[in-house]
């Protein structure tokens, strides 16, 4: 597949400025200001664009350019903000900040799709919304005395800006911003530059959720705890619209599994606490007990099309996990385990909600294509990996702690039918 239009390249050296991150919201006010002054004047620009596209086929080239230093100064202040970037960014919107975003030039379109490119584009904003800030929901609750109700307000806090207040405490210890939480941050921004530059009429590519495109400049550290991804993605409409139901059977095995699982993992943490090696049995029933989840969730959450087995067993089923053997690990870093979870916990709940999303957006697409969107299929398996390096980390299977980044190992067959 050819790559993007809309591109965000990434020069960053991962060092960071302690101060400048302390005070980084502060610092970033009048950002702020002039993004919401210079967001009023885009939203005119971005319906003249729309009307002008819809009559003419192209974009005028001045409300192309004047968009296009719109989203990449909105790209260069999200970057500062959620501390994917270091240096102070210009007002103006020009290349060369260390997170930048490579528009192209403006080419003609089909007028069906702009027409309708505010419909079309609202599962990407769904999407971007989860990715970058989240989201806000509220519900009513029980009547007061005096008849009326009391209204709940909630908010989802999106990936990126989880992963940049948990980085904001590593950056003021270390002086360095985790290579992993950069990834992320700027995959992040990247999806939603694209889906704003698509609503924007700026392009006709739709905005591509796959994770691990483009290709890293560096290859991700290796992890015990592989995710591998073998799936077809035609799927059979029938077991996609009933596919909840179909889980059920799963999902009260796996409530049943998992009570023998917790006094399992309290074994399991006594006896490597105190030989510092995880016992064989325990650590292969834990094993079995994840990779059976992983399966599951594959299924329930459209990622994987088969139905799967209900034992977990290795090379059962195309979306698998790999685990390490049992490993000598440190007394400490088992002790206060659940402890060092805490940051991985914040951003697996995070990655759910891009699970729910993706699920929810693959469902529809399934129904109306009999195929998984690869780069949907992509994203969930990226956000079900990290569950499950996470779940590792958190049952004494390994003592890497989860990475980050977004890679999923994806087999060659696979790789060939999405292109």
């Amino acid at each position: 597949m050819d790559e993007h239009p809309v591109r965000v390249t990434v020069t960053d050296d991962l060092l960071r400025n302690r101060w400048t991150v302390f005070f980084r919201l502060i610092l970033a006010i009048p950002h702020f200001i002039w993004l919401g002054l210079w967001g009023v004047a885009a939203f005119f620009a971005a319906f003249v664009n729309w009307l002008v596209t819809l009559l003419s086929g192209t974009p005028p080239a001045p409300l192309f350019d004047f968009l296009a230093a719109y989203l990449r100064y909105a790209t260069h202040v999200f970057a500062y903000v959620l501390l994917a970037a270091n240096p102070y960014p210009g007002f103006t919107g020009e290349p060369g900040y260390p997170v930048d975003v490579e528009l192209g030039r403006a080419l003609p379109q089909n007028r069906w799709k702009t027409a309708f490119r505010v419909v079309l584009a609202a599962p990407a904003l769904l999407l971007a919304s989860v990715l970058v800030c989240g989201a806000t929901y509220s519900f009513n609750a029980h009547a007061t005395d005096h008849g009326g109700s009391i209204t709940y307000y909630r908010t989802l806090g999106g990936v990126a800006a989880t992963v940049a207040f948990l980085a904001w405490f590593a950056i003021l210890a270390r002086g360095r911003m985790p290579r992993g939480f950069r990834d992320l941050v700027a995959f992040c921004l990247r999806y939603g530059v694209q889906a704003c530059a698509y609503l924007f009429v700026l392009t006709e590519r739709y905005p591509d959720a796959d994770p691990a495109l483009p290709e890293a400049v560096e290859p991700s550290p290796p992890s015990p705890v592989r995710l591998v991804l073998e799936d077809d993605p035609r799927r059979s409409r029938l077991t996609v619209f009933f596919r909840f139901f179909l889980a059920l059977p799963h999902l009260v095995w796996l409530v049943l599994w998992g009570i023998a699982a917790f006094f399992a993992l309290i074994g399991m943490w006594f006896a490597t606490v105190f030989s510092g090696r995880p016992p064989a049995g325990l650590h292969r029933f834990l094993s079995s007990y994840l990779r059976y989840g992983v399966h599951v969730y594959a299924f329930l959450f459209l990622i994987g099309g088969p139905f799967p087995g209900f034992n977990g067993r290795l090379g059962s089923y195309p979306v698998d996990l790999e685990l390490p053997a049992p490993e000598p690990q440190g007394r400490w870093g088992v002790f206060f385990r659940l402890v060092l979870a805490v940051p991985a916990f914040a951003v697996t709940a995070a990655l759910g909600g891009v699970l729910v999303v993706t699920a929810l957006l693959s469902w529809f697409a399934s129904l109306v294509t009999a195929r998984e969107p690869v780069s949907l299929q992509r994203l969930a398996a990226f956000a079900l990996r990290y569950t499950a390096q996470t779940d590792a980390f958190v049952y004494l299977l390994t003592a890497r702690y989860p990475y980050s980044g977004p890679t999923t190992r994806v087999a060659d067959e696979q790789l060939a039918l999405a292109e």
